[in-house]
């Protein structure tokens, strides 16, 4: 498998095109915080404990505001389906099932980032970090993985084998709302999950590239189901981002 990861070499070529963009001006408070966190915990701590903090921590950061939007009426005229708002109690529904998911199946998946960094030596340290434009090519070509595993896997799910005793939970409410992203049987979780990681497998040459791809899959996630189109989402910014369309 370490061929697997080789073969990215032609990814950098594509990559490399992007090497003539400034420096992140993000860059010495984001050393600083980096060096701490390899200084001062072990792999296993950074992989698994770090991962789930990374995981929760957004889930938490990207979707209260999405939840809160709601609230003001000024947002709501980018409310996409003006007539169907949904109710709190679904919404808490929906959180409950989530929160099962995130402890007895995100978690514990998540944690095999440590069995994977190791089995393909993939560094932590920031020495070994790829170029900014480096991480941000990969992560683009990660969503076009992702999209196109996600577009055939949901067309599967949407048959009726699959659709009455799978794919139903995650149609249950009638209008979307951030967090129903993640609300679906532990079956479609786990093998709509399974795209996520080929992006990983092929081009995760560092740690901080498995962290970011997993910000960006979250926020397009959450953006998607959130039932808003705003004008200022910076996911716009990507040429073939369809959102809600």
């Amino acid at each position: 498998m370490s061929s697997l990861l080789s073969s990215s070499n032609l990814t950098d070529t594509v990559i490399s095109a992007t090497n003539y963009l400034p420096k992140n001006p993000l860059q010495v408070p984001f050393q600083c915080a980096w060096d701490y966190m390899n200084n001062h915990y072990s792999r296993v701590q950074i992989a698994c404990i770090g991962s789930i903090l990374v995981h929760e921590v957004f889930f938490v950061i990207l979707n209260v505001p999405l939840f809160l939007a709601q609230f003001v009426p000024f947002l709501q005229r980018y409310k996409v389906q003006q007539d169907k708002p949904e109710t709190y109690d679904n919404q808490m529904k929906a959180f409950k099932l989530i929160l099962f998911s995130h402890v007895f199946i995100d978690m514990p998946f998540i944690c095999g980032t440590y069995i994977f960094t190791e089995f393909f030596n993939i560094p932590f340290s920031w020495d070994t970090m790829p170029h900014w434009s480096s991480v941000m090519g990969r992560i683009i070509i990660s969503m076009v993985m992702e999209d196109t595993w996600h577009y055939f896997l949901h067309r599967i799910m949407h048959s009726k084998r699959f659709y009455k005793h799978c794919h139903k939970v995650h149609h249950t409410f009638q209008a979307p709302f951030s967090i129903a992203a993640e609300y679906a049987h532990p079956l479609e979780t786990l093998t709509l999950g399974m795209g996520t990681m080929w992006g990983v497998l092929l081009l995760g040459n560092h740690l901080v590239v498995i962290w970011g791809w997993t910000l960006v899959r979250m926020l397009e996630s959450y953006d998607v189901h959130s039932g808003y189109e705003f004008p200022f989402n910076p996911l716009h910014l990507i040429p073939f981002y369809g959102g809600k369309s």
